[in-house]
């Protein structure tokens, strides 16, 4: 499902209306029902309910206008509070406001914030509200009478109810731009907006609800439409039940050079993950010192004791021992608890530079690339950056604030510009594609921050590319079933206590309910 900004929701509209043929007062029809529809399902006995409507005078407020007729239908008795005079009441939201009046529907004529303040007291009594002040064009903060009905809006007790877009919110940006409307349930018409994925702004959505309206789902199939959910429907096939014929060379070799002393964890935890995620074979190389631990922590793991420094991190001498190593596995993965020392950092270059992808690059893999980002330009491809928002920063040479305050943009140029595939971690995890498609995925919780999420995390990417053979598929797969798992993990443990290792061992029971 795309996710659109205010200029590309307006280009499809334009689309159904103008090549279509669909009329746009058909479209308001459906979505001003569909509004109705939602309320309905929650509010059964409408007509012991108060409901107040406050309308713009744009295109909202006409699907607020049918809203008020259909629960009307129903018994309610809707109050409209219309931000404007009915005069001013043009295109396809002038028939509704007609509709309306001719039913005898209560409007009262708001011109300005003396006249907003005689009728606001009735807010106060709703127990049903319905914003349907702007819809997704706001480009600018609400000022004067809008921003005074938005603020009352938010005093209210009633439930309230976001046409499309929770007013005040812009839908091409997840900041919150100016005083606005926190909702309890929006519906979105049509498709969801920036604003309803992304934290801050997705806070005031509330409960999300996705409408279909009318318009061609063959209108949303457009390549230039660059920013998507991940859905179950789009990864469904990574989780195809397997061959009755089929053996562990089947399912792909993961190599994952990982680990130093002190840090064995991380090696630990992204050859489980890679395991777990179905992978036939896992070798993990790791400093010789640190193999005794590595090797009793799986006995399914196999393992490659390589040459260290006198810290007892991996050696740039271990590069001959790769290159026997390396050839022939599906994908490989670098990174998790390395160290940045002088002496793995050059073995870290000099093993991006002579072999070939599939690679994802992880942890301290990351932070010895942000020291020279040409590594990239001359690393085999393709490659997986797995950064959180601190190690995107050290990439970029932005601050977190920076990349938090644009992580959408952020990816997909770092993404388009290096020829990677990213996975900027976090709440609403974004994958950046090198064709510049940016895909938010929509499972996990907080209790996954913490200490070896993102090992988890890697491991899980490798292993789906090597069985898949599909980088942007894999990764996709694999960073969905990592939430989904710490959801299920979650839900029996709770946030607080959640643990990565957690996120391992209810992996099974993710992977299941793919499949």
């Amino acid at each position: 499902m795309n996710i659109l900004t205010s200029s590309e929701m307006r280009a499809v509209d334009r689309t159904a209306i103008d090549d279509l043929g669909i009329p746009g007062s058909v479209l308001m029809e459906n979505a001003g029902r569909r509004v109705a529809d939602e309320i309905l399902w929650r509010f059964p006995r409408i007509s012991d309910e108060s409901v107040v409507v406050i309308a713009g005078k744009g295109n909202n407020g006409g699907d607020g206008l049918v809203v008020a007729r259909r629960l009307a239908d129903d018994g309610a008795r809707p109050l409209v509070l219309l931000l404007a005079r009915k005069a001013e009441i043009k295109g396809d939201a002038a028939l509704p406001l007609a509709v309306a009046d001719k039913l005898g529907l209560e409007i009262v004529e708001i011109e300005g914030e003396a006249a907003w303040r005689k009728q606001r007291t009735r807010l106060w009594h709703a127990s049903v509200i319905v914003d349907a002040i702007f819809g997704t064009g706001l480009s600018q903060p609400a000022q004067g009478l809008f921003a005074e009905a938005i603020d009352d809006i938010n005093k209210a007790r009633g439930f309230k109810v976001a046409v499309d877009v929770p007013s005040g919110l812009s839908s091409d940006t997840f900041l919150v731009v100016g005083p606005a409307v926190r909702a309890n349930l929006t519906v979105a018409l049509a498709a969801p907006k920036i604003c309803h994925v992304f934290p801050p702004a997705e806070e005031l959505s509330g409960e999300l609800v996705i409408a279909e309206i009318g318009i061609p789902a063959v209108l949303f199939d457009d390549a230039r439409l660059k920013l998507r959910l991940v859905e179950k429907a789009d990864i469904s096939r990574h989780f195809k039940k397997r061959a009755r014929t089929a053996h562990k060379g089947t399912y792909g070799h993961v190599f994952i050079l990982a680990g130093s002393w002190g840090k064995t964890g991380s090696a630990v935890m992204a050859g489980k993950a890679a395991l777990r995620s179905g992978a036939g074979l896992v070798t993990v190389g790791t400093p010789m010192s640190c193999l005794p631990i590595v090797a009793k922590a799986m006995m399914e793991l196999m393992t490659e004791g390589l040459a260290e420094t006198a810290e007892r991190t991996l050696a740039a001498e271990a590069l001959p021992r790769l290159g026997e190593l390396l050839p022939g596995k599906e994908a490989w993965l670098i990174g998790p608890g390395i160290s940045t020392h002088p002496s793995t950092a050059k073995l870290v270059r000099s093993v991006l530079a002579g072999f070939p992808g599939p690679v994802v690059i992880d942890a301290d893999g990351l932070n010895i690339v942000a020291e020279d980002l040409s590594i990239l330009a001359s690393a085999g491809k393709p490659a997986v950056l797995t950064p959180h928002p601190g190690e995107f920063a050290r990439l970029t040479g932005l601050t977190i604030a920076e990349v938090q305050a644009d992580r959408i943009e952020l990816a997909r140029r770092f993404a388009q510009d290096h020829g990677v595939y990213l996975v900027l971690k976090g709440y609403r995890t974004l994958v950046a594609s090198p064709a510049g498609d940016v895909f938010a995925n929509l499972t996990g919780n907080p209790g996954m921050a913490t200490g070896g999420s993102g090992d988890v995390l890697s491991g899980m990417i490798a292993s789906f590319i090597a069985q898949e053979k599909d980088v942007l598929g894999a990764t996709l797969a694999a960073v969905y079933l990592h939430g989904l798992s710490g959801d299920l993990a979650a839900r029996k443990l709770g946030e607080r206590a959640l643990i990565a290792g957690d996120l391992i061992r209810f992996l099974p029971a993710a992977a299941r309910e793919m499949e």
